[in-house]
């Protein structure tokens, strides 16, 4: 009996299952025809992430910004870049050997009004550590990632001003140096003195409009770190009845006896506590800048004043002289000189010019300031051209004068940005 049963129920069943299947698949039929019928356009923004977002609006009403608690605002970029550095010198301290180094950059910036910038700068590298790297000044951090600064530039009646850590008092020094360095030391044609040892400042620059522009700064050196000074002092105290033994009342030696004396070593230390190094105080170090330049249409010229009193090892006044000659051709030529309180100078000339797919860089300058450039040059000689556009190569050799035999470098840079 349950088997006739169960043989009356399957058909039923199988009937009810049947109209409900044909409908299901008539239903993915009708749909996927219709995508043949009707235009459909897919973007990016088919797939965009919808979160809430809170509008805010900036004290006094200068704009509005949409912030998001789960993506980087709009307004926000990064931008990534790292130099290879593979060459030698000949007689520095690594002997001739040829090594390797690099240094990375990760660049952040956003803006909350769209004409202010908030940039906070991560480097990171071994560029410091080869015979190479103490003449093209890349940056050494022993390979970990280090905040380097962060600044917020915005304009203020007219003027730009820029203010945080890691920023210089010639920030916004507009300059007049047309010519590609390759060592450091020809960088800022040579007016390395600029700025002096500030590391953070508050700058500020003003155009004219007509080309002249005008830019100022003050600056403090950071801080002295704590020290501990340690100081050994031994005390040897020998008897009369010592001296007796080895000598006669005439004072003259009667034998050969071991004199054993006593001897008290004190040890003290000192600690000398961090220094924070301020502005605008005659305890606390400060760097005063200020530039006048002007630009044409095929020359500038500019004139900076820097008093350096961050660093207190090398304090000093500094006058520094920038033009650069920038002709509708093919090629520019740039010169730079500098002058301290104690009537030491430096000088630089350079040539930059396009050659083939690249530039070619001719350039000498002092490497010190001094009062007698004897054994005080240095020349350079590169040629930089684009592999596409992230990657630049940059072969290059330079000569550094010294009395005690000059040195001789090659070096081949590599540098990427994305």
């Amino acid at each position: 009996m349950k088997l006739f049963k169960s043989l009356l129920v399957a058909p039923a069943t199988l009937g009810l299952l049947a109209p409900m299947s044909a409908t299901a698949n008539e239903i993915n039929l009708n749909d996927i025809s219709k995508y043949s019928e009707n235009d459909t356009e897919i973007n990016s923004n088919s797939f965009e992430f919808v979160s809430a977002q809170d509008s805010l609006l900036i004290s006094g009403g200068e704009g509005l910004v949409e912030t998001s608690a789960d993506s980087f605002s709009s307004t926000t970029s990064a931008s990534f870049g790292s130099t290879f550095y593979v060459g030698s010198v000949d007689s520095g301290a690594d002997n001739g050997a040829t090594t390797f180094s690099y240094d990375f950059a990760l660049d952040l910036n956003t803006s909350f009004t769209g004409e202010d910038s908030l940039d906070v700068e991560i480097i990171g590298g071994n560029a410091s550590d080869t015979a190479v790297d103490a003449y093209m000044g890349g940056d050494g951090t022993g390979d970990v990632l280090t905040l380097d600064g962060v600044a917020y530039t915005f304009p203020l009646g007219g003027f730009t001003v820029t203010a945080g850590d890691g920023v210089g008092v010639d920030d916004l020094n507009t300059g007049a140096c047309a010519y590609n360095a390759f060592t450091d030391l020809l960088s800022d044609c040579g007016t390395r003195n600029i700025g002096g040892q500030a590391d953070s400042a508050v700058a500020a620059s003003y155009d004219f409009g007509n080309g002249f522009t005008i830019a100022a700064g003050i600056g403090g050196g950071g801080v002295t770190p704590a020290f501990t000074t340690t100081t050994a002092t031994t005390t040897v105290a020998i008897t009369p009845a010592q001296i007796a033994a080895v000598v006669d009342d005439e004072g003259e030696a009667v034998g050969e006896t071991n004199v054993a004396n006593t001897a008290t070593t004190t040890i003290t230390e000192t600690v000398t506590a961090a220094n924070p190094l301020g502005l605008l105080s005659n305890q606390d170090g400060s760097t005063l800048g200020l530039e006048l330049a002007y630009a044409a249409d095929s020359y500038a010229v500019s004139f900076a004043y820097t008093d350096d009193d961050a660093d207190a090892a090398a304090e000093g006044t500094y006058y520094s002289f920038q033009a650069a000659f920038t002709p509708d051709a093919p090629y520019s030529v740039s010169a730079g000189m500098e002058f301290d309180d104690s009537d030491n100078s430096s000088y630089f000339v350079g040539v930059t010019s396009e050659v083939g797919s690249g530039s070619l860089s001719l350039g000498l300058s002092t490497q010190t300031l001094a009062a007698d450039h004897g054994d005080n040059l240095q020349y350079e000689l590169a040629y930089s051209y684009d592999v596409n556009d992230g990657m630049t190569i940059t072969p290059g050799a330079f000569i550094a004068e010294d009395a005690n035999g000059d040195e001789f470098g090659v070096v081949v840079t590599t540098s990427f940005s994305f």
